[in-house]
This record gives structure tokens, C-alpha cells and sequence, in this order.
């Protein structure tokens, strides 16, 4: 009877409304070892929300549902981070990374097909929480499972735990094995893998990716820097204006530049082609009008038919910004095309990683709801694929959104609204903003922040003045162009629109942040990182298979012609982790030992204490014997014990064989004045040569 497969005996711990998607086994990286876990996907029907459940396994494979204990549950929201990533080294590992707020999770996972199949469905559902629509997921159906969501435990907790659990399975599981000494409060290794019989040490490219990770606060401090994010609708215009009192307006030169443009060609041509000459112009206008007090450089440029972002950062931060790249996504006509939609750029300064989003949603007053849909389209459908893992856009530290947005003010009186505006009584008009109360139904930009607007609404005027539209539709006031920001660090210090540039029917819009940067000191980088390698070397040292062999000169008796000789040799495992071993062959030989050595078992498993006993029988049979006699081969080799993860161990084989008529040719034997144990070796090689050239060989039986 086959065992039940985890997925069903996580199912049996649940709740009604609670079901399984999917589980997967995997190796969870804690500290400086891997653990085997079991990963299971869960769907709430009622909150139609999910969640990671890790669970711990006291047996493998678990038999009963008693055998799976709940470790940890990480429900999928909006700040739910999932990345995938293939060993820089080689193709055999798959690395998962899990995060949320500061919770880290690195799993360990077998490449394949069920790991794609486990890895598709995380974010298929992550997708469906991105375009879900109401209040967010409800994560509050997991509480009933009593483990405290995205907290990690405490290293002494973790400690005293892992501990006890290794303890425990030490003495009912395995009678070879002593537990490890504790180093400065650590444990160093929990020995219930090994008792399972699989290596404790994780590959050395997820230890040291895992403890730098960790250790990031140590070797890390915090810098503040300014950027400045400005968006413009030009409508079409070209830049026969200055732009210095909309980008140089502050009096100290912000350290990034953010500047993104909406409708920068109106015409067929620029929409078909995606080709325009506005490109350069505003490229220009925009690179004369930035700050006098810093120089600065381009750190990339993304465009889309009319979506233009153009990103600069002070010269002194050039050597800092690494893994640029940009992406565009097109929500437009059928949904695709490039009259709407958004274009990003991404990099990471320090050791922080900002996306800047520039996007141009549904016109129109009614169509908030395809506004909405846009939003949750650039969001799913925006990855920079030029990075390995791929990044979205919520796979950043910081992320700052821009653009003529086109959210309208509805429910309101269009002459009441002009009336409020004129005295500067914001206030009663905002609250009929479409983003804002779509914003607080949590149906668009949830987790995103947006200033207080202590400004007139950027939209719509006459160009070249600023009268309200006077055109036959009339339309209403607006706030069309903002600025909003998700991220920890980041403090919003200005945020205003800049009425005095009139050639379009918006006005520019800029906000200045100050943002804390999380800045590496390579001193101190160096030094743990130096650290991390020393720790883990002298653990791997310290697990690595360890084995004694008895004998490594095997000195046979004198062996005769179909006369067996047998031999023993004893391979002890005297190390701290189960050794596979094998006898393998040399270079450029066919087998791994001689035609007239036998070795049984040539391969096998030992465990920690224990031993094995290995079998050589040398026996001399008519095709062996030939070139024995001949000198064409000696009793002598060389065998190769190869310990897996561990070094080889060379043993010889030697012994003296006696030469007989047995396996000669008669044509070699018939011209041999003396027997065949009196003729040197030499001579009889030049006879067998000799005949063996001119006759067929015949054996003698």
C-alpha cells in the first residue's frame, strides 16, 4: 500500500473553506544548513485569499497528518515578494526567495517539472491578488492555525529549538551520531539531516548569499538623498519654452532626476512607427534645465509612442548605480497598443533598489474603472526580463509612480468645483477625486502613498494661459497629473504643480523626496563576508565525508593460473556525515580495475560509525592469463575509492603471477627452447610478436 502524498495530509489538518493548491518539498536555508520542509499552497473560498504554510516533517516521508508540524504561514498580499533564480554555478539547484516586509525565506528547490508546476502556481496567485478588486486579501482565516504571521523567531528561540528537535531526533533516530558542540551561542549544525542521511551543509552559493543577506544591517548604514519627480501631459507640443522653473525651482541640486512625459506627439506618424523627433527635443530642453549646482548624467531613457521617462543622477553616483533596466507595456487600443499604458526604469544605488514608473491611463471621465484595469495591467504585465530573476515593479525597495493618471473629479457641480478652486478650497473638491476614494476602497495603488495637494488641478486649460478649458466639452477641473510613492524610507518634501508653464492643457507637476539609501561600508562588508567564508570552511571541513581504510597496499599471495585469491579490505566512516563512496575508473581506462580483479560491493552507503567490508578476488582465466604470460600486463593496479563530496583515496593492487603454458599460442609455444618460466620476459614478447604476426593464434584449452 502506497504512502498518502503530503498534499492530502495537509488537507486533513484543515479547516472548512481551506484547501490545498499545491505542495512541494523543498530544502529551507536556516543559518549555514539546509532542512527539508514541505511547502504547501493554501486557498481560502470564503476571503478568496492565499497563503504559503510551511510545514516540518518528522519523518520522511510523513506517513500520518501527526508527522507534519506547522511551522510558519506567509499570506500572499500586495507586499508579498516571490523571486526564482538558477545557480549562478550550475543548472542543478533552483533558489526560491520569499519575502515580506522583513520576513527573508530561501528555499532550495530540485529543477523540474514540479518545481515550475509549484513555482507557476505561486504566481498565479499573486496575480490574482495584483488584479483582485475590493478590500485587500484577508488574511485573518489563518489566525486559526495559531502561528504568527511573518515574524521571524528569534535566533536564541530558533536556537533552543533546533536544538531540542535535534536532541530528540538523535537518540530515537540514529545510534552513530553525538551532538555538536555550540560555538559562541550558535548552533552550528542541527543534526537532523544528518540522521536522515543527507548532507547537512548547504551549497556553499546559498550559505553565503543567505548570511550576507542576513547580516545586511551590519555592514550596511543609511544615507539620505534627494530626488526629484516630475510629470508632464505636453500634449503634443514641442519645448519652445525653458524648463528651469519647473526642474531647478529648489535651491540645493537633487541627487536623481525622475522626468517623465505623456502625449509628447500627437501625430499618426509617432503612433505607428513609434518614432518622433520630440524624443530629442524634450531630451535637450530637459538636460539644459536641470540643476546649475551638479553635474549630472543620463542614467537611461525608456519611450513608448508618447510615454517618455528619462532618468539622471549626479555624476558622483554613477559608480554605484548598477543592474539598470527599463521595460514599456502597452494598454491602449485592444488593450496592447501604445497610447496608453506605462514605460519604467529600474536600478539599484547602493544597496537599494528604486523603480520609477511612468504611465498614461483611460481618458475620459466615466472610465475609472478601465483606469483602474490599466493600473492592474501594468502591474501584472510589467517585468524586466533583462534581469536574472526577472524583477515587477513591486520587487523594489522603493518605487515611485508618475504620470497623467486622468482620474477626474465626479459628483460635483463643474462651476461649484471652478468656485472652490478659485478660493483655494481644495479640500471639499478632493473628496469627489476618483483615485482618491478608488485609493481608499483599496481597488487601485494599494500600498502606495500620495501627498496632501495644496495645489490647483493640473488640468484642463486653454494652452497658453491659465483659463479652464473654454472648448464646446467644457471639461472639469482635474487633478489628471500626480505622484505617488510605495517604499520604507522615503519622506515626501515637497509636492506642487508649476502653473507658470502654459504651452500645454496640463500644467508639470514635481515632488522632492528625501530617501534613505541603505549604503554598503565596504570596509566592513569585507570583513564579514571574510568571516562568513572562514565559518563556513572550517564547517565544511568539518563535514566533509571522512573515511579509514585499512589497507591501502594490497600485497597478493602468489597467483596461479584458474587458481582464486581473495583478499579483504575494510572502509570505516569515521567522520560526522554518511559517506557514499565508489571505486572509479582512471583516466582513459575502460573499467575501474584490471580484467583479472574483481571488487564486490564496488559502491555503497556508510554511516557514521559503521563500516564495510570489501571482497577482492583475483582470479587468472584464459584471456587474462595471455597477456600475463606475455608481459603485456603485470599483477599491479591502481584503484581509485571516490568519496562523494570528499577526497579519493588511491589503493595498489600487487602481486607476482606464475607463468605457465596456459593461455600461450601453439606457434609460440612450439619454437621455446627452454620452458616458459626460464624465458626472459623480453624475448618471449619479440616470440608471441613474432607469431602472432605470421599465424592465427590458437589457445591452448
Amino acid at each position: 500500500m502506497s504512502s498518502p502524498h503530503p498534499r492530502q495530509l495537509i488537507q486533513a489538518k484543515l479547516g472548512p473553506g481551506d484547501s490545498v493548491v499545491a505542495v512541494h518539498e523543498v530544502s529551507q536555508m536556516q543559518e549555514w544548513v539546509r532542512t527539508s520542509r514541505h511547502l504547501a499552497l493554501l486557498e481560502n473560498s470564503t476571503s478568496n485569499s492565499y497563503a504559503l504554510f510551511v510545514y516540518v516533517s518528522t519523518a520522511i516521508p510523513p506517513i500520518t497528518s501527526t508527522e507534519l508540524t506547522l511551522e510558519r504561514i506567509v499570506p500572499i498580499g500586495p507586499d508579498f515578494k516571490c523571486n526564482i533564480v538558477e545557480s549562478d554555478q550550475d543548472q542543478n539547484d533552483v533558489y526560491l526567495h520569499i519575502s515580506k516586509q522583513k520576513l527573508k525565506l530561501l528555499f532550495e528547490m530540485v529543477p523540474g517539472d514540479a518545481t515550475s508546476a509549484f513555482v507557476g502556481e505561486i504566481f498565479r496567485c499573486m496575480e490574482i491578488v495584483s488584479k483582485g478588486r475590493g478590500p485587500p486579501s484577508d488574511a485573518s482565516w489563518t489566525s486559526k492555525y495559531e502561528v504568527k504571521c511573518d515574524e521571524e523567531p528569534e535566533i536564541d528561540k530558533n536556537f533552543v529549538e533546533l536544538r531540542n528537535e535535534t536532541l530528540r531526533v538523535l537518540k530515537t533516530r540514529s545510534r552513530y551520531l553525538s551532538a555538536l558542540e555550540i560555538e559562541s551561542g550558535e548552533l552550528v549544525v542541527p543534526r537532523q539531516s544528518i540522521a536522515k542521511g543527507t548532507t547537512p551543509i548547504a551549497a556553499r552559493e546559498s550559505v553565503i548569499r543567505y548570511q550576507m543577506s542576513m547580516k545586511e544591517d551590519d555592514y550596511t548604514y543609511i544615507q539620505s538623498f534627494k530626488i526629484f519627480v516630475g510629470t508632464w501631459n505636453v500634449n503634443g507640443q514641442p519645448p519652445t519654452i525653458g524648463l528651469l522653473e519647473w526642474l531647478s525651482v529648489d535651491a540645493e541640486p537633487p541627487d536623481i532626476y525622475a522626468i517623465g512625459f505623456q502625449e509628447l506627439d500627437l501625430r499618426k506618424e509617432a503612433f505607428l512607427f513609434n518614432d518622433t523627433p520630440r524624443e530629442g527635443e524634450w531630451l535637450l530642453a530637459v538636460s539644459k534645465a536641470l540643476h546649475p549646482g551638479a553635474k549630472y548624467r543620463k542614467v537611461q531613457l525608456v519611450r513608448l509612442v508618447g510615454m517618455m521617462l528619462i532618468v539622471f543622477v549626479k555624476e558622483a553616483l554613477v559608480p554605484h548605480i548598477k543592474l539598470v533596466a527599463a521595460e514599456t507595456v502597452g494598454t491602449g487600443i485592444a488593450g496592447r497598443m501604445g497610447n496608453k499604458g506605462g514605460v519604467a526604469m529600474r536600478f539599484e544605488l547602493h544597496n537599494t533598489s528604486l523603480c520609477f514608473v511612468n504611465s498614461h491611463l483611460a481618458a475620459h471621465v466615466e472610465e475609472f474603472e478601465r483606469r483602474n484595469q490599466d493600473y492592474h495591467d501594468i502591474c501584472s504585465r510589467l517585468t524586466f526580463g533583462q534581469l536574472l530573476p526577472r524583477k515587477s515593479i513591486k520587487d523594489h525597495d522603493q518605487v515611485y509612480w508618475l504620470g497623467d493618471l486622468n482620474y477626474r473629479i465626479t459628483e460635483m457641480d463643474p462651476q461649484l468645483a471652478k468656485h472652490l478652486i478659485a478660493s483655494e478650497r481644495y479640500l471639499p473638491v478632493l473628496e469627489m477625486d476618483q483615485l482618491k476614494l478608488q485609493h481608499e476602497k483599496k481597488n487601485v495603488f494599494v500600498g502606495y502613498h500620495e501627498g496632501e495637494i495644496n495645489f490647483k488641478p493640473t488640468y484642463k486649460y486653454d494652452p497658453g494661459t491659465d483659463e479652464w478649458d473654454s472648448s464646446e466639452k467644457n471639461r472639469a477641473p482635474a487633478w489628471c497629473d500626480r505622484v505617488l510613492w510605495k517604499g520604507e524610507g522615503i519622506k515626501q518634501l515637497v509636492y506642487r504643480s508649476h502653473p507658470e508653464l502654459r504651452i500645454s492643457d496640463h500644467k508639470p507637476v514635481s515632488s522632492l523626496f528625501e530617501s534613505e539609501i541603505r549604503v554598503i561600508d565596504v570596509v566592513k562588508y569585507r570583513k564579514i563576508h571574510e568571516d562568513v567564508m572562514k565559518k563556513l570552511d572550517k564547517l565544511e571541513n568539518e563535514f566533509l565525508p571522512q573515511v579509514t581504510v585499512d589497507n591501502t597496499e594490497i600485497i597478493l599471495d602468489t597467483v596461479r593460473y584458474l587458481e582464486p585469491q581473495k583478499k579483504e579490505l575494510i572502509i570505516a566512516n569515521t567522520g560526522q556525515v554518511p559517506v557514499q563512496f565508489e571505486f572509479i575508473k582512471k583516466l582513459d581506462d575502460r573499467s575501474f580495475c584490471k580484467e583479472w580483479l574483481n571488487i564486490e560491493p564496488y559502491l555503497g552507503f556508510i554511516m557514521p560509525g559503521d563500516k564495510c567490508d570489501i571482497l577482492l578476488e583475483v582470479f587468472v582465466d584464459k584471456k587474462s592469463a595471455c597477456k600475463l604470460n606475455s608481459g603485456e600486463d603485470k599483477l599491479y593496479d591502481i584503484l581509485v575509492l571516490h568519496l562523494e563530496g570528499g577526497k579519493d583515496i588511491f589503493i595498489t593492487v600487487t602481486g607476482t603471477y606464475e607463468r605457465s603454458c596456459f593461455g600461450m599460442s601453439i606457434e609460440a609455444l612450439v619454437y621455446m627452447p627452454l620452458p616458459i618460466r626460464e624465458v626472459p620476459i623480453k624475448k618471449l614478447m619479440d616470440l608471441v610478436s613474432t607469431r602472432t604476426q605470421t599465424h592465427a593464434s590458437i589457445l591452448i584449452i
